[in-house]
């Protein structure tokens, strides 16, 4: 069952159970003051005839004929029961009075009851005659309760038949206006449905009525496509970076383990082999082995970091620790100078192990770039907030068009990038930096050198 149809029917079951209840009061109020007009007319009768008797009690012929009651039907009776006189309109008929009645009446007090007499329904008043204190005579007015009945039960039928016209034109009403309060709701549906067919996010749904929960729930619907969208634009982004990546570490991973084989296979010959060649061809496999090391390790720290693994960020004194990473990037370069200027004093929050890598990896970048007996300058900076470590070389420099590419995985510049590396190691500085909420950068100009730049934040306390 749809909403559309719950919300008529809920509608339409107050509107009728509101119907149902307000006629019942409307039938039963009209009933009882109808009933009580009649009864009121009948004992105000049944009075003048018992003030008459009061005024005459010895001359019965002074007393108003029967004849003048005007429809309504009288007899009396003895104070034992028996019927004494009835008006002309009765002729043979008799009305009745109850035995609860007789006794009610010959005790002095007024008796109305209802009956059926040939078939007519009677509202039938006894009132006592009282006379020195005894009860001499009992006067019965009558009258027939047909028309009250007749229009009764018009008023049940102008009832029922008034609800029911009244509860269907509310229900068609009732239906027309959810299906128009529905209506945003079916575009949501359909919007959803167009979506979930055609894989486009970037459609809305448009809704111009008021700011009620029906538009609160389109407003909520568009902000949630939204966020969809982005979510789904970066899960493409994702899948063609991690097929790039699959693709280039493939690639990267193809040409050493080819190279190992090739020397391999090399070695097996049966052919002859000079101990120099010999020679070479197991140190060109054991580079292209630790090349190949170098390769993996790098890959899984990639992994690592893609896979949103938390750093542990500690205070951590900066002085000793760039100390240790320029004395052992001067073990691989002994003929070339790196020169530390700056605070030793200065303290960040960061992982150690985090960040050495990535100031080996920079000083490794910029003692591959910068020509011999050439000075490297390691800066740190401290400011209120902030510490920045700049490593400045004086090589060949990058070039304008492939500065935006270097920290992207596997590039290799012609300039920037030779030498042989995997293209890995500034993506992985990117990484490990951004994992402990700082930045790196880098400025260059051709012929001048590089910096690069990278901020941590300042340990506090």
């Amino acid at each position: 069952m749809s909403i559309r149809l719950r919300l008529t029917l809920l509608y339409s079951a107050i509107l009728a159970l509101t119907l149902i209840a307000l006629g019942t009061t409307l039938y039963l109020i009209q009933s009882r003051v109808t009933l009580d007009a009649i009864h009121a007319a009948l004992e105000r009768t049944a009075q003048s005839y018992v003030a008459a008797e009061r005024r005459f009690p010895s001359r019965p012929e002074a007393v108003p004929p029967f004849e003048s009651l005007r429809g309504r039907w009288m007899q009396t009776r003895n104070p034992d029961g028996a019927v004494t006189a009835r008006s002309p309109d009765l002729a043979e008929t008799t009305l009745p009075l109850s035995e609860a009645g007789l006794r009610a009446v010959q005790a002095g007090k007024t008796w109305t009851e209802t009956a059926r007499v040939e078939d007519e329904p009677l509202l039938i008043h006894s009132q006592p005659i009282v006379f020195q204190n005894r009860v001499v005579r009992i006067i019965q007015v009558a009258v027939p309760l047909t028309e009250r009945e007749q229009s009764l039960a018009a008023l049940r039928i102008l009832l029922v038949s008034g609800s029911a016209l009244v509860i269907i034109g509310a229900f068609a009403v009732g239906w027309i206006l959810a299906g128009a309060a529905l209506q945003p709701i079916h575009q949501i549906t359909n919007t959803a449905q167009a979506i979930g067919v055609e894989r486009n996010f970037s459609r809305r749904v448009h809704h111009t009525g008021p700011n009620d929960e029906v538009g609160q729930l389109a407003t909520t619907f568009n902000t949630m496509l939204t966020e969809l969208e982005s979510a789904y634009r970066q899960v493409e982004q994702a899948l063609q970076a991690q097929r790039r990546f699959v693709a280039d570490a493939s690639h990267e991973l193809r040409t050493p383990l080819t190279t190992i084989r090739g020397n391999v296979e090399l070695l097996r010959r049966d052919t002859p082999m000079d101990a120099k060649e010999h020679a070479d061809v197991l140190a060109d496999t054991k580079d292209e082995a630790e090349r190949l090391i170098r390769l993996v390790s790098q890959l899984l720290m990639l992994a690592r970091a893609d896979a949103g693994r938390t750093l542990q960020r500690e205070p951590l004194p900066l002085g000793p620790l760039i100390e240790d990473v320029c004395r052992q990037a001067k073990l691989r370069s002994p003929q070339k100078t790196i020169h530390f200027d700056g605070s030793l004093e200065t303290t960040i929050l960061g992982d150690r192990d985090a960040l050495k890598q990535v100031l080996l990896i920079l000083l490794d970048n910029a003692l591959v770039h910068t020509p011999a007996n050439v000075t490297i300058h390691v800066t740190a900076v401290a400011n209120e907030h902030d510490v920045t470590i700049s490593i400045r070389d004086t090589g060949p420099g990058i070039a304008p068009d492939l500065l935006p590419h270097i920290f992207e995985r596997f590039y290799r510049g012609d300039v920037s990038r030779s030498g042989g590396g995997t293209g890995l190691g500034l993506s992985i500085a990117k990484e490990l930096v951004q994992a402990q909420n700082g930045t790196i950068a880098v400025e260059s100009q051709v012929g001048q050198g590089t910096v690069f730049t990278v901020t941590l934040p300042q340990a506090r306390g």
